[in-house]
């Protein structure tokens, strides 16, 4: 190849590249989006974890719905209330108080409490259960399995399986819900952090259905009712049910539950 082609070669390929770039520069000022600056704000104080906790697409998603008066300052569940304080002074808004919420397993049927039908050899997944025998080897159809699906979704290792039975970390865990949408028992609920007492059963069977399943189950007894000085315990569909709310924390609950399903 001559001198003369090669410089043709790379002046074309120069020119090209101009106008590609000149293209790419007039398109980028022509179709610009404009972004709120306080946007931007929001979504630099938000702690970036993406777990979708709040209910939007990302911690993007949440930064342009409160920008756009959609969504509360204080909505993300992983930043609490000290996040939601920070928003609240780019937006210039109170940001009120928020509740700090944890998740809560409501089954302590491990491997010594809890009894089963059969030994399991399979896939360990929450979610295939629904697929063998009886929902699962424990006889309690309410009862925890233990395979970790909630484990697995966990974004922050605040959840792991002990001894049969799935235990969350309160310190760890910031109430995204991602467990709670996994669990395909719907045995875990997000509850006030500073809950004092709750029942760790979700069995609705009857009392004598529940004492051959569960050495811990609840039965529905109704004596943590008729104790509690608060009136924060009724019982429904043979199990007892404690308004976190209304109670005190006496333990009187606790210490007359003749199961010991209270903790």
């Amino acid at each position: 190849m001559s001198i003369s082609g090669i410089l043709l070669a790379a002046g074309i390929v120069a020119a090209v590249g101009i106008f590609v770039g000149l293209f790419l520069g007039i398109a980028g000022i022509r179709f610009k989006v404009e972004v709120d600056e306080r946007e931007e704000a929001v979504l630099a104080a938000l702690p970036g974890n993406n777990c979708g906790g709040c209910g939007y697409p990302g911690c993007s998603g949440l930064a342009a719905a409160i920008v756009k008066g959609e969504a509360a300052v204080n909505t993300c569940p992983v930043g609490g209330e000290p996040v939601g304080k920070k928003i609240g002074e780019i937006m210039g808004v109170e940001a009120g108080e928020s509740r700090r919420m944890v998740a809560f397993v409501a089954c302590a049927g491990d491997c010594e409490k809890a009894g089963t039908d059969y030994e399991y050899s399979g896939v360990e997944d929450c979610s295939v259960m629904a697929f063998v025998p009886g929902g699962g080897p424990k006889t309690c159809n309410s009862g925890c399995l233990g395979y970790g699906s909630c484990v697995k979704a966990c974004p922050f290792d605040a959840i792991h399986v002990v001894n049969g039975v799935a235990v969350v970390d309160k310190e760890a865990c910031k109430a995204c819900g991602k467990c709670v949408a996994t669990c395909p028992k719907n045995l875990i609920r997000l509850i006030p952090y500073d809950a004092k007492h709750m029942v760790a059963c979700s069995s609705t069977d009857k009392g004598p259905v529940t004492m051959k399943a569960c050495s811990v189950g609840c039965i529905g007894c109704g004596i943590c009712v008729k104790n509690c000085p608060a009136e924060a315990v009724h019982v429904e569909n043979f199990h007892a049910i404690i308004d976190p709310d209304k109670c005190t924390g006496c333990g009187i609950c606790a210490e007359k539950c003749p199961k010991k399903s209270i903790v």
